[in-house]
């Protein structure tokens, strides 16, 4: 646990940086809100492990504010139309990824801004998949320092730095271990509006994982692991639809073009997303 309490003596550190804004401070609930959405997806040339490049599923994705928590996460659920030909029938069944952030701001009662920085966060993370397989599943947390930031054009983006923890992962050798980092950022940017209210977003997430040294040392593994989403989506009250084009390098730590897993493996390129979204 030597890395948990350097990265906490780095976050309590930060209240040392000056302040302009006063993101997170004052009335802890002034900026309270929630929201939900159910996603059919239909995914082409994905970059999955295992060749697992086609896919229908439905994800159930969610996020909001709630006093000092800012939340994000999402559950998918594979092959949701059951059908023989999805490269996930038979296979594993779901994937969840939640991402809690605790304003540093308001558990201070301090305004922690500078510079672009108008908030700062305590933030984990928490990647959980099952598995179909005799080797376990997955689950792998993050612990960091997270930030909302502001940028031109895109307006507030979120920036988090985290160390990562393998808690499971199939039976590998890095399980129970501290193995690598990520930088996580991710943009919601409405680029046109409409008189009835409607609008087309760019929106999208990029999180590079890297110094990943004992996965990496595993043949077939590589230390470091690049996705990139870019999606263009048209919104309305209550429905989305959208394309999103995704770059993977090395998905998920597995090396691209390398057969030591059993199979060669094709994790690296661009894969596409069909979206049809109901917003509650």
């Amino acid at each position: 646990m030597k890395l948990t309490r350097q990265l906490l003596a780095v976050m309590l550190a930060s209240g040392t940086f000056g302040a302009q804004a006063t993101e997170g401070v004052g009335d802890l609930h002034s900026a309270d809100h929630k929201w939900l959405s159910f996603n059919l997806m239909h995914s082409e040339d994905n970059r999955l492990p295992f060749q697992n490049h086609k896919d229908t599923y439905l994800e159930i994705e969610f996020g909001g504010r709630s006093g000092i928590l800012d939340l994000y996460g999402y559950v998918d659920l594979f092959d949701i139309l059951d059908d023989g030909s999805d490269d996930r029938s038979g296979g594993d069944n779901l994937y969840a990824k939640i991402v809690p952030r605790f304003s540093l701001n308001a558990i201070s009662g301090r305004d922690l801004s500078f510079g672009p920085v108008k908030e700062l966060y305590l933030a984990t993370e928490f990647n959980i998949g099952d598995s179909s397989g005799d080797n376990g599943g997955l689950w792998s947390q993050y612990l960091g320092l997270g930030s909302d930031i502001e940028v031109p054009w895109f307006g507030k983006m979120g920036l988090n730095l985290y160390a990562r923890y393998v808690r499971e992962n199939y039976g590998n050798a890095n399980e129970k271990k501290w193995d690598g980092y990520k930088v996580s950022t991710n943009w919601f940017k409405p680029v046109h509006r409409f008189a009835s209210g409607d609008f087309i977003a760019y929106q999208g997430y990029l999180d590079y994982q890297f110094g990943a040294s004992k996965i990496g040392r595993v043949p077939g593994y590589s230390p470091n692991s690049t996705e990139w989403f870019n999606g263009i989506y048209y919104h309305s009250a209550n429905y989305a639809v959208g394309y999103g084009l995704k770059y993977y390098n090395n998905m998920a730590f597995f090396k691209d073009n390398d057969e030591a897993t059993g199979v060669r493996q094709d994790t690296s390129g661009f894969g596409h997303y069909l979206s049809l979204n109901y917003l509650f």
